[in-house]
């Protein structure tokens, strides 16, 4: 393995932690020995061309700086390569790190971490999904959370978290349950009404929410959470338990387990790891293997 590592760096993440974040990574990995370079974007698709480029020139890892957005975009320059991927976690919501147990707003450990992995050659691998060409390493949301997401980036004011807040809040006064064709593997198309669907290759999404609680990175297997339709008064109930994953046990939420999932609904757009990646129908598929992350094995 090369000696030469990466940077990749979201110089606004969390507020303007990237920026900060990078130093003390960087500090860690050449202080093991390994010489670093940086690389930087004008807007996400130069960041990727400039990710892909290092990956294609050989370089040892690439070591992602950032939040879970700055996450998907280095997924999609290593996936499949051969290349670790070594997580800096500085972000908002960090969910695939934490997903990984790695540490989260944590720059110098996380950089000794990834340093100490690539010494000693201990590359985790896991699964990630795929839908169509993009790859995803937690969950791809549709229903009731997509439609929040779609609301609050159409909201030009306020700034920040509060938005989505707001465009939660008004979603919920607009409630309805959504109709769905969902076919596992090769099985037969289930009609139902939803209130959302959640297919996860990890546990968390939205800044630690548990929403597919057993999700297993390494076997080979996406979970599917499909919370049936239901009332605001049920919703507002089940909502708080999704931080313990405990949701799971309630009549209204059922958990299925499958290689590759078809979603169908009329009016519904995915987002996966928080990025949007077109209106359903979409099928997610799980890609064992996918990609070789800086953290201990299990």
């Amino acid at each position: 393995m090369t000696s030469q590592i990466t940077l990749f760096v979201n110089p606004t993440a969390g507020r303007g932690r990237g920026a900060s974040a990078a130093r003390p990574a960087a500090d860690a990995l050449r202080g093991a020995g390994f010489s670093v370079r940086t690389v930087l974007g004008e807007d996400a698709p130069d960041a990727l061309r400039r990710a892909r480029e290092a990956v294609d020139a050989g370089t040892g890892a690439l070591i992602a700086v950032g939040g879970d957005g700055l996450m998907s975009l280095a997924l999609q320059a290593v996936a499949g390569t051969g290349t670790p991927l070594g997580v800096v976690a500085v972000g908002t919501g960090n969910d695939f790190a934490r997903s990984l147990g790695l540490p989260v707003k944590d720059p110098a450990r996380a950089g000794r971490l990834a340093a100490e992995a690539l010494t000693a050659g201990t590359v985790r691998t896991i699964d990630l999904g795929r839908v169509g060409t993009k790859w995803f390493g937690t969950i791809l949301a549709s229903g009731f959370d997509s439609r929040v997401n779609d609301r609050g980036n159409r909201m030009r004011l306020p700034g920040g978290r509060f938005r989505y807040d707001l465009a939660m809040l008004a979603e919920l006064a607009a409630l309805r349950p959504v109709p769905y064709r969902i076919a596992l593997d090769d099985g037969p198309v289930r009609e139902i009404e939803a209130t959302l669907v959640a297919v996860g290759n990890g546990p968390l999404y939205g800044g630690g929410m548990r929403m597919c609680a057993g999700a297993v990175m390494d076997d080979g297997l996406l979970d599917v959470t499909v919370v049936a339709g239901c009332d605001r008064r049920t919703l507002l109930r089940v909502f708080p338990q999704v931080y313990r994953g405990t949701h799971l046990d309630h009549p209204k939420v059922t958990v299925h387990r499958a290689r590759s999932v078809t979603l169908r609904a009329p009016g519904i757009t995915g987002y996966a790891d928080g990025e949007p990646v077109g209106a359903l129908p979409l099928t997610a598929r799980c890609v064992p293997g996918a990609v070789g992350v800086l953290a201990a094995t299990r």
